[in-house]
């Protein structure tokens, strides 16, 4: 039965990306290079990242973790001419400092050229875990999300687990704030959740902040007995990790 209800969950996971990546293809609020297949940017995108930058949570933090998605640059950029320290996880994790840190004290180029993806690699720094601070702000990118905060990636799992990493090395924990900018297209009323799912506690659009209302889920920690082989022998972090307690 726990089979099941699993696979039943997973179909009308992907079934809501669909709908969501068709209705903003539709509606014309879809950016380059698309909605399908990714965490969509939006048109808007900078104007929500304007309104995210004002909430105090952005504010006072002074290390941010930060997805590397189109819609989310905006925001990184603002995060870094305001002097704030960046952490984005290399993509699944796969090197052996699977995070890149971009310090704006230490960059020799402008924050339009390093938050992209590839300025990131270019310009920043990798880090392990070990080498981290504790984080102050998270900052993610949705599919959908509702507004009990509830929310869907785009289906690798990925971002869940950079998170519950960090959890595991006392990086963050229950009361650090998670933030997302989404196209209000992107809010529906109801996810499927799983286990490993977390919640985000602010959700902007182009015209407003959402504070979410529903219970506060963070990943515990590496749920080691859900985790696939094929991650865990390709993620070096976790190798290590998991060698801690062996």
């Amino acid at each position: 039965m726990a089979g099941e209800r699993l696979t039943e969950i997973k179909a009308r996971k992907k079934a809501l990306r669909e709908e969501i990546w068709t209705r903003l293809s539709e509606a014309g609020a879809a950016r380059f290079p698309g909605a399908f297949g990714r965490i969509p940017n939006f048109v808007g995108a900078e104007a929500a990242a304007e309104k995210a930058a004002s909430l105090a949570a952005f504010r006072e933090a002074s290390f941010i973790k930060a997805n590397p998605d189109s819609p989310q640059f905006p925001l990184r950029v603002l995060a870094l001419s305001q002097g704030k320290v960046l952490f984005m996880a290399v993509p699944k994790l796969r090197a052996e400092k699977p995070f890149i840190r971009l310090d704006p004290a230490k960059l020799k180029v402008h924050p339009l050229r390093a938050a992209t993806i590839k300025g990131a690699f270019k310009y920043g720094e990798p880090v392990a875990p070990e080498e981290m601070p504790r984080i102050d702000l998270v900052i993610t990118g949705c599919v959908a999300v509702n507004r009990r905060g509830e929310r869907l990636g785009k289906g690798g799992g990925y971002s869940e687990l950079e998170l519950a990493l960090l959890r595991e090395f006392g990086l963050l924990d229950e009361e650090t704030p998670i933030v997302t900018t989404v196209h209000p297209l992107q809010i529906v009323e109801e996810i499927p959740t799983e286990e490993h799912d977390f919640t985000v506690d602010y959700i902007v659009t182009p015209e407003e902040i959402i504070e979410t209302s529903g219970p506060k889920r963070r990943p515990r920690g590496i749920l080691w007995d859900k985790l696939p082989e094929d991650k865990l022998r390709s993620i070096p972090a976790l190798q290590r990790l998991r060698g801690r307690f062996t």
